[in-house]
């Protein structure tokens, strides 16, 4: 029997929630075809009321490629001996005054999960467990309209430009970008085709992007000023306020995403799986 769903936009600039599944079931090939079409083109899904396991995710992440499985020992901390493979939790929760899983606290700026890879993370899935009463959202950038909105002449600047892209584990903001030179680094196209659907996107951040090499440092850098505020414009933006059993998927191919504060005193706890294309090598 095929599963009939419910959608609903999660606003104007991106996103859909969808309703009518039980993501603790094998869903049949119409459905999941039908899913992978909805995350095509709307950039985000949220799946709310879910009550899903670690390998009932693991499972969902699936139908969009090859599961991110290794573990990351800054990743899950204290759990690492008795976390299920491939869970990456995401809390400010601590044991023995030590972080239980990853990124724990305080604001993010705009990112994209695996830009510092040879081979970005082609898809994201995060799965609210505990929530603050206030804060902690995920915001998130649909780069495919802020490439879109850009002039004919901007377009034509930055078409063939590259991007250098650098991941610091501890760093939440741009105030430190480019201090260390032992941080894992990749070079990637400015403008991104989607494999899928063919549509042109800004691939930058403002957390994650370097330099554009080909430039000297104040041209690199007025570029990129220039191009992350316009990414981050509000027209751009869904503010994604989470409640415990949503299970959000976003694109890292044609999104940003970043988070807002939240109180310390609160906990907060959700649980990460990443997916890579299939034809990646693995380990990039």
């Amino acid at each position: 029997m095929t599963t009939t769903i419910d959608i609903e936009p999660l606003s104007e600039a991106l996103g859909m929630a969808v309703r009518g599944i039980d993501l603790r079931e094998t869903l049949d090939d119409r459905t999941q075809d039908e899913i992978r079409a909805l995350f095509s083109k709307h950039c985000v899904l949220c799946f709310p009321d879910q009550k899903i396991s670690a390998e009932d995710q693991r499972r969902f992440a699936a139908m969009f490629g090859r599961v991110d499985g290794a573990y990351r020992s800054k990743s899950s901390g204290d759990l690492k001996k008795s976390a299920t493979r491939g869970v990456m939790l995401v809390s400010n929760i601590r044991k023995d005054g030590k972080p239980i899983g990853s990124l724990p606290d305080g604001e993010m700026q705009f990112h994209s999960d695996g830009a510092h890879r040879a081979y970005p993370y082609r898809a994201t899935t995060l799965y609210g467990i505990k929530i603050p009463s206030t804060g902690g959202n995920t915001m998130f950038a649909n780069l495919q309209a802020a490439y879109d909105a850009l002039s004919s002449e901007m377009k034509e600047r930055i078409e063939t430009l590259q991007t250098q892209t650098v991941y610091d584990y501890a760093a939440q903001d741009r105030s430190t970008i480019g201090s260390d030179p032992t941080l894992p680094r990749a070079q990637h196209p400015l403008v991104k085709t989607h494999q899928v659907t063919g549509r042109k996107s800004l691939y930058l951040s403002r957390l994650m992007t370097e330099t554009i090499p080909e430039m000297g440092h104040e041209e690199s850098e007025a570029l990129l000023a220039e191009l992350f505020d316009h990414a981050e414009k509000p027209e751009f933006v869904y503010s994604h306020k989470w409640t415990p059993g949503d299970l959000v998927i976003w694109d890292n191919r044609s999104t940003n995403h970043a988070r807002t504060d939240f109180p310390d005193e609160e906990q907060r706890l959700l649980r990460r799986y990443t997916v890579s294309d299939p034809d990646a090598p693995l380990g990039n």
